[in-house]
């Protein structure tokens, strides 16, 4: 219908980025994920409806979607802080078990039952596993959610391509084997390449994140930090696709190193680049809705909708069994499969490189067809239904500063149990330097805590405890929180047993918070009865994590722009 230059990337560029964004805007403005109206736009270009660019234009680009993949995976890298994530191991181990077993077992059937050969099953089964982490962020970012679900669901995604990525290399390797027994391939190689890609990404992404750290390490200029962030990205990209790995793995394990090695250098990798962020996504969404092309699916369309059906169906279900085995949050369980069902990046990429293989030439134009029109429904059904399990979750608009933002789920134990108090402030003081990596020394800080509760009970009453802290000047103020079902039985002015201890620690800068937050939790925990009842029956540090920012709560952890605003 029109004619552009399909040759002129920049003037392409210019294009996508403009109409990306005014369709991103619209989006928003009818409550839909600007994501949406980005990857709509694309559609709109290409060759499913107007035209106006075709594959060439895409392939001109391909640069800059490989740029802004890597910085996704590095983003969404740094979720994968072991220690912050010590109390949701058994739920994200879980979720992927059944991710990984469940929703392919679900597709593989559909397949067969569809009369298909096992073949498609396998590659297709395998495919579904993953989730696209381009489209879960951009829309965590946009409605600015926070909470246990959007970790839950960053931290699975981080997994669940992983997962994706090593079990589609051992599917496609058994399918190879199959269709041209004389390739060479043997049994061992299915099991040992996947091996290889997963191994070969760590390596690579854990030497630049190395890097990465040492080169900043001196650095304190923003715009040489950029540039040498900027440098990471391109050099893990590039060496990945020189090594015949996967960048996205590559750069997600860049991001793991960066925040497991060095936690406290926020201003590298992705968050250098906050303000472009937003206008490479538009990029990258408007692109990747370009090369989805719904002429596909008068191929197989029987196939495209088993292939969607059964994975939602597999993801909900995953969810929702994963979290109820863990005793993950309610809200958690409910959601957590409708925020999985956006698909698109990592599966394109695993498509394309079947089609670039010979073996795979008798059945390649099947699976690429089918497939590309499957991530295409995924990707536009998906940004919604991510959304609305964050509204739905409670997640969404929480991204703001709160009175004690600096508690999380890592920073809190439930089932406490102590003998005295002193065992009780010992294990308090363990948890408080594991959780949040302080630099100082045990046996002072016990002694400090120690020595100020000989002074004066910290018990505020009716079973609530304050004991608190002071570290060395410039350090931030941290807290944990333990919660005894039973309760502790020390001695109070009041009778009563310990049920909530909440240790605090802070340089003397932060006295006049610290006096802030414990005010506020004697007149909020202290004296409501109901809000008593259920922190102290909370069934996990998730439980109290979600409770702490309900509506319930805000009378006591309430957000700060509102309390300075006067609100």
């Amino acid at each position: 219908m029109f004619n552009f230059d399909q040759n002129n990337p920049l003037f392409i560029l210019a294009f996508l980025l403009a109409l990306g964004s005014l369709f991103g805007y619209l989006a928003r403005k009818i409550h839909l994920p600007s994501v949406t109206g980005q990857i709509l736009a694309g559609i709109l270009l290409g060759p499913s409806v107007l035209h106006v660019f075709g594959h060439e234009a895409a392939v001109g680009l391909r640069p800059v979607v490989h740029f802004a993949l890597g910085l996704i995976a590095v983003d969404v890298g740094t979720h994968l802080h072991l220690r912050r994530m010590r109390n949701s191991f058994r739920r994200l181990g879980l979720l992927l078990l059944l991710e990984v077993t469940l929703t392919p077992l679900l597709v593989y059937l559909a397949f067969i039952l569809g009369g298909r050969d096992w073949t498609l099953g396998v590659l297709f089964g395998t495919l579904a596993i993953s989730t696209a982490p381009a489209t879960v962020l951009s829309i965590v970012k946009e409605t600015r959610s926070k909470g246990v679900y959007v970790r839950t669901l960053i931290a699975s995604v981080a997994l669940n391509n992983i997962a994706c990525i090593t079990l589609f290399e051992m599917a496609a390797s058994a399918v190879r084997l199959t269709l041209d027994p004389q390739a060479g391939n043997t049994t061992l190689d299915v099991l040992l390449a996947p091996l290889l890609q997963l191994g070969g990404a760590i390596l690579l992404g854990g030497a630049v994140g190395l890097a990465l750290i040492l080169a900043t390490r001196h650095v304190i200029q923003t715009e040489q930090v950029t540039t040498i962030s900027i440098i990471s990205i391109f050099l893990t990209t590039g060496i990945a696709d020189m090594l015949g790995v996967s960048n996205l793995l590559a750069c997600l394990f860049l991001g793991m190193t960066i925040a497991n090695v060095a936690p406290e250098k926020e201003e590298i990798g992705h968050r250098v680049f906050v303000n472009f962020e937003p206008a490479v996504l538009a990029i990258f969404f408007t692109l990747a809705g370009l090369e989805l092309d719904f002429g596909f699916l008068k191929a197989g369309w029987m196939l495209v909708a088993l292939f969607v059906l059964s994975r939602i169906a597999g993801k909900v279900l995953a969810g929702v069994l994963a979290m109820r085995i863990a005793e993950g949050t309610e809200n958690v369980r409910r959601y957590l499969g409708l925020g999985l069902i956006p698909q698109a990046g990592v599966a394109v990429g695993l498509l394309l490189t079947l089609g670039d293989d010979p073996v795979f030439a008798p059945i390649s134009a099947l699976v690429l067809a089918v497939g590309v029109a499957a991530v295409a429904v995924n990707e536009v059904i998906g940004p919604i239904t991510t959304r609305y399990a964050l509204a739905k979750s409670g997640n969404l608009g929480m991204d703001r500063a709160r009175l004690i933002d600096f508690i999380h789920e890592e920073n809190i134990v439930t089932d406490f149990q102590a003998d005295t108090k002193e065992e009780a402030l010992g294990k308090l003081v363990d948890l408080l330097i594991s959780s949040h990596g302080l630099p100082v020394d045990r046996e002072d800080l016990l002694e400090s805590v120690v020595s100020r509760e000989r002074l004066m009970s910290t018990c505020i009453g009716r079973g609530v405890a304050m004991p608190h802290a002071y570290l060395p000047e410039g350090q931030p103020l941290v807290g944990v929180m333990a919660i005894s079902g039973v309760g502790l039985p020390f001695g109070t002015p009041d009778g009563l047993p310990i049920r909530c201890m909440v240790l605090l620690a802070g340089s003397p800068e932060h006295r006049a918070r610290y006096l802030e937050v414990q005010g506020v939790l004697a007149r909020s925990i202290g004296s409501n009865w109901n809000l008593q009842v259920q922190l102290f029956h909370a069934k996990s540090a998730a439980h109290v994590y979600e409770l702490l920012h309900t509506e319930a709560f805000e009378d006591f952890n309430y957000f700060l722009e509102e309390a300075e605003a006067g609100v």
